[in-house]
């Protein structure tokens, strides 16, 4: 039987952890990549896609709950806490913003290991066990500034729409910050101007919203936007 390979992402801001997890991955035959903050974390998550993310709760800045609260909403990852705040509450709440399991410090890492593989084969299984007629929806388009969905609907952009959703599309199911998006649809600046990418991402919503048309935008607020796109891992 082939060895499993997942993508794991560690957010960890104990820097010997980290690079012990690292390098225990690693000999595992996993591609896994770790970051000390949840704002690193974001910055490279739609650079490189992961299967299952392991998060610490107390970082430094944004806490590991709403990194786990907002990967939840996204909908697509595993999420594992790994911390040492061994109360009751704080694992109840874990496990409500939308964990999937809840390790506390120190962790062996061979029973972290079996559980990561537990929930892949899981994460899979919810895959493998669609309907047919769902496994095989077209994906999206988007050519001549005509977007259509899978589901055979179109809806019309005008050209900043259009290199808006063009980039979201290609990092489809990541979140892309609104710094990034500016420097793709206006060139580089020291000072973006980042509600000029709220306008026209509430202005192609709106004109979703009256043609019927189901866009599957999100903004992540403080993070960015993303492109929900549940018939399609990894961003293209």
């Amino acid at each position: 039987m082939a060895k499993k390979t997942v993508r794991i992402a560690i957010i960890e801001d104990n820097e010997d952890l980290r690079e012990e997890l690292l390098f225990f991955f690693h000999a595992q035959g996993h591609a896994a990549w770790a970051a000390g903050s949840a704002e690193d974390f974001w910055k490279q998550l739609h650079i490189t896609p992961v299967d299952i993310v392991l998060v610490d709760i107390g970082l430094p800045g944004e806490d590991g709950f709403s990194v786990v609260h907002f990967l939840h909403k996204i909908g697509h990852y595993g999420t594992i806490i790994v911390s040492a705040r061994d109360g009751r509450q704080d694992h109840m709440r874990g496990l409500n913003l939308g964990a999937d399991l809840y390790f506390i410090k120190p962790v062996n890492f061979a029973d972290l290991h079996e559980a990561i593989l537990m929930l892949w084969n899981r994460l899979n299984a919810k895959d493998i066990s669609k309907p047919l007629n769902e496994q095989k929806k077209q994906p999206w388009d988007l050519s001549d500034r005509v977007l259509k969905s899978p589901q055979g609907e179109s809806l019309n952009l005008s050209p900043q729409e259009q290199l808006l959703v063009s980039f979201l599309l290609r990092h489809r199911n990541s979140v892309c910050s609104k710094e990034r998006l500016h420097d793709e649809l206006f060139g580089y600046q020291s000072e973006p101007d980042t509600h000029r990418i709220d306008v026209i991402a509430s202005r192609l919503r709106n004109k979703a919203r009256q043609h019927r048309f189901h866009l599957p935008v999100r903004a992540l607020f403080g993070k960015g936007l993303t492109f929900v796109d549940k018939n399609h891992d990894d961003p293209v």
